[in-house]
């Protein structure tokens, strides 16, 4: 049995087309005259500032363009330090990302015949929009020493020019589409040059003569910061909800009265732009069926429900309609940074023959979810870009429902998998993540802690009638360099003895990173994974920890606003895996798996540090 093809109509997806590094947009006139502009560049710089330019571009994947592009910018002063060499990348990234924004807004205007077209090139205003926003911030971190917030931001600014790369390879039928596909190309290479010299400038600082080419895991480089964190290279975020017992800045209700609005989206646009304190929503129980967007500019925004399905947030869209990709489908889509989520359910409903249908995606740096239910089929959580952590969550799906570019941290998570088919018992192949990291210098993967991988009843009902035709695997490369990792977490007996699954062939088989440490459970035998994974050395599990991986300090003595929702009910469930609080209902289906394997769980509850 195959996996059918998920990714036709995914805005990222560019396995149909070259990855933007791997081809070329300029003509072989101007080709000709590269080594020329970047001797002439050299020789105008003194001495010293010669060597660093040239040994901080050969830190890059690409450094005939990073030489070329700097010989044409006015940032680069003749005396230049490391700083000024990684503040010129980063400008002339961002020049020609205008350039692309004004290609793309082109195609918009071109593009009223054409439905498919027109809503690419209107996610790529957006998501551009993203990047120009990232990359100014990483040029504004950068003199300040935060070089993880830099490292992070620069990381999400060429994502999201890859997406737009991505989701006009589906609507190339004009020389117009072509050429500014052409161009990205070249964008892409700049900024990956940017983000390669910040991970060299990370690891050496100003030593230039050590900087070298981005290096991961498989090269033997494990980070230099495993207990740190990054700390005085930017510092840690104390993360945990507000603690102060004051009412909520709103409330939404089913019935709109006593001063709540009848819409989470009403509350969600009623917060201020760029808010620096939370904004905290209270959702109260009930059905609230709508799809919810929190734009970029709506900062520290917090939804705090009464439990898990309790307080629901549901919606339907899928790829299966008229005009839509995945990018459109998210019943709850977050962009401002700082959001939090407790004691609610977010689910997509489309059903399991929809295709993708995504229940929450998320570009919210420093972002955290807990005690919060996502529910879906195939791409239930779209975890994009950024920092991300998830404590307490259950998150349920069949086909890569768990994927994307971001950094995040499941802590303590109850992972099920849900039948497939609408003839389940024919059998299927799942799989958990498809973790997308396109360039080795973005500091993005995905890190599940003490967490516990299932099926729902009826899926293991399914499973054990035959065991041979339901197979199940922790992951697949979505992209080159596909990072994710399973720390002390017990896997089920759904889980193939193999582990992780290629994406084609072999595909990123020798770039990306999957590894286990301490993997328990039926599923956990590490004995027969597959060759490309690996078992993580102890001397470097500490590398994944949240303050370390995601600048992220859970704090777990903050009390939420206990006066906004009553506590959830006592139980004896094993800590980190509270009792469904649900009752009937969308809760329900998760409850029996998570009870059935509480018994070979118990040792879950130790915190992983």
């Amino acid at each position: 049995l195959l996996l059918v093809n998920e990714d036709r109509h995914r805005v990222l997806d560019t396995k149909q087309c070259p990855h933007p590094s791997s081809a070329s947009s300029q003509s072989p006139h101007m080709a000709s005259l590269l080594p020329l502009l970047s001797l002439l560049f050299l020789l105008s710089l003194s001495p010293a500032s010669t060597s660093i330019v040239e040994q901080a571009c050969n830190a890059t994947r690409f450094p005939e363009s990073c030489t070329s592009s700097l010989a044409k910018s006015p940032s680069v002063p003749p005396d230049v330090t490391p700083t000024d060499v990684v503040l010129a990348a980063i400008s002339v990234s961002a020049q020609n990302l205008k350039r692309v924004q004004s290609m793309v807004r082109s195609i918009l205007n071109a593009s009223p015949p054409n439905a498919n077209r027109t809503n690419i090139a209107n996610i790529c205003i957006q998501i551009l929009g993203y990047s120009e926003q990232r990359l100014a911030r990483t040029a504004d971190a950068l003199p300040q020493g935060r070089i993880k917030d830099a490292r992070a931001w620069g990381g999400a600014a060429l994502l999201y020019q890859n997406d737009c790369f991505g989701g006009l390879s589906f609507v190339n039928t004009t020389k117009q589409v072509d050429d500014t596909m052409r161009f990205i190309t070249s964008l892409t290479q700049l900024t990956s040059n940017a983000i390669s010299m910040l991970a060299s400038y990370e690891r050496f600082g100003n030593d230039t003569f050590k900087w070298a080419p981005p290096q991961t895991e498989r090269d033997g480089y494990w980070g230099d910061d495993a207990v740190a964190g990054g700390g005085a290279q930017g510092g840690t975020f104390k993360g945990c909800f507000p603690s102060d017992s004051s009412v909520p800045n709103a409330k939404v209700c089913k019935d709109g009265g006593n001063g709540c609005y009848h819409t989470v989206q009403e509350a969600v646009n009623a917060a201020p732009d760029n808010g620096r304190e939370r904004f905290v929503i209270y959702i109260k129980e009930g059905v609230y069926d709508e799809t919810v967007r929190i734009p970029f500019e709506k900062t520290n925004v917090v939804f705090l429900g009464d439990g898990m399905g309790k307080t629901i947030i549901t919606g339907s869209l899928n790829v299966g309609l008229l005009g839509l990709n995945t990018y459109n489908t998210p019943t709850v889509a977050v962009a401002g940074d700082g959001f939090m989520a407790k004691r609610l359910t977010i689910e997509n409903s489309a059903g399991p023959g929809a295709q993708q249908a995504v229940a929450f995606m998320s570009d919210s740096d420093l972002s955290m979810l807990e005690e919060v239910e996502l529910l879906g089929h195939q791409d239930t959580l779209y975890a994009h870009g950024l920092r991300q952590f998830y404590k307490s969550c259950r998150i349920a799906g069949t086909v890569d429902f768990i994927f994307g570019n971001a950094a995040a941290v499941f802590q303590d998570c109850l992972i099920i998998v849900r039948p497939r088919q609408l003839n389940p018992e024919m059998g299927e192949t799942n799989t958990v993540t498809a973790h997308g990291r396109t360039d080795p210098a973005q500091s993005t993967g995905y890190v599940f802690q003490n967490c516990l991988v299932n099926g729902t009843a009826d899926y293991m009902a399914l499973y054990r009638q035959n065991p041979a035709v339901h197979n199940n695997y922790l992951g697949r490369p979505w992209k080159e360099y596909s990072r994710t990792v399973f720390i002390r977490c017990n896997l089920g007996e759904l889980i193939r003895p193999e582990g992780w699954l290629p994406w084609r062939e072999d595909f990123a088989l020798k770039t990306l990173f999957y590894g286990e440490f301490q993997s328990t459970g039926p599923g956990g035998d590490p004995a027969v994974r597959v060759a490309w994974s690996n078992q993580i050395p102890a001397a470097h599990v500490g590398v994944y920890a949240a303050p370390s991986f995601i600048q992220w300090i859970p704090m777990r003595a903050c009390r939420s606003r206990p006066s906004l929702a009553p506590a959830p009910a006592p139980s004896r469930a094993p800590e980190g895996f509270p009792i469904p609080n649900g009752g009937p209902g969308r809760s329900a289906m998760l409850a029996a798996a998570a009870w059935a394997a509480a018994s070979t769980a118990h040792l879950m509850w130790v915190l992983f540090v």
